[in-house]
């Protein structure tokens, strides 16, 4: 049980993090809403830590109201420490549909599957300066396939990161011949652990890199004395995450605004 509670204290950990970034964190009791500035939904955040009560009507139309003004859309997300009917019911009526159920996932730091051997035209780095963190940015960007027009909101989000040995989060490339080609992020907090931002380029996908830059997240997670390891997963990554092993142990339900 134990995984649960892990998997929800990272992520709910990352998400006041990159909102206290560039002061968007809100928080109205058990509900919290963050932005990174990018106009793309899963860039901006709302999760309500405990189940949905009447008494949350007020905030969850307060909260409408500041992406509207900032013409933003969002995901709610929902784990399983705020599932309930009465929290479906007040989103669906709030004008929020579910859209997708993500698999949240953890993998025990002792697992052999971290030896994986490396293969020599593959090297993998942490992000040490400015100028690393540019091509980190620039990989995450392609690698996600995000719309051009978020290009400069992107920017302005990663540059804020912190890369000071005492930041929360260390982030990783992966190079093919040289050619940077693949990212992760870690995230540390507390007794937890949480890999994220997972992306390879188009062209050098299907070539075992998205196992090798998660692989390089957990050891450096295992170097310091974390346990386990977790993340949330597309349906497409998950047999690339089991290869690492980690099994899944519940799901976040995603809301998000009708479109007509």
């Amino acid at each position: 049980m134990h995984f649960i509670e892990n998997i929800e204290e990272n992520f709910f950990a990352v998400g006041r993090y990159w909102g206290n970034l560039n002061s968007s964190l809100t928080q109205a009791a058990s509900i919290w809403a963050m932005n990174t500035g990018v106009s793309i939904s899963d860039f901006n955040w709302v999760w309500n830590e405990k189940p949905l009560t009447n008494d949350n009507a007020k905030s969850i139309a307060d909260i409408k109201e500041i992406y509207k003004k900032l013409n933003l859309r969002f995901w709610w997300w929902i784990y399983p420490s705020g599932q309930s009917p009465k929290t479906r019911t007040m989103l669906q009526d709030a004008g929020l549909r579910l859209i997708e159920k993500v698999p949240c996932m953890a993998a025990d730091l002792n697992d052999s599957a971290l030896e994986k051997q490396i293969p020599s035209n593959i090297t993998i780095s942490p992000v040490k300066d400015k100028n690393d963190l540019l091509i980190w940015e620039d990989i995450s960007f392609h690698g996600f396939e995000m719309p051009q027009r978020a290009r400069e909101q992107y920017g302005v989000f990663v540059s804020s990161f912190d890369l000071g040995g005492q930041a929360p989060q260390k982030l990783f490339l992966a190079y093919w011949d040289g050619k940077p080609v693949a990212t992760s992020l870690l995230f540390v907090h507390n007794n937890t652990a949480g890999i994220y931002y997972v992306s390879t380029l188009p062209a050098y996908r299907n070539k075992g890199l998205g196992l090798l830059i998660t692989l390089a997240a957990m050891q450096a997670a295992k170097k310091p004395g974390f346990k386990n390891v977790i993340l949330q997963s597309s349906p497409l990554g998950v047999n690339v995450y089991k290869h690492a092993g980690f099994k899944e142990y519940c799901q976040a339900d995603i809301y998000r605004f009708k479109t007509s």
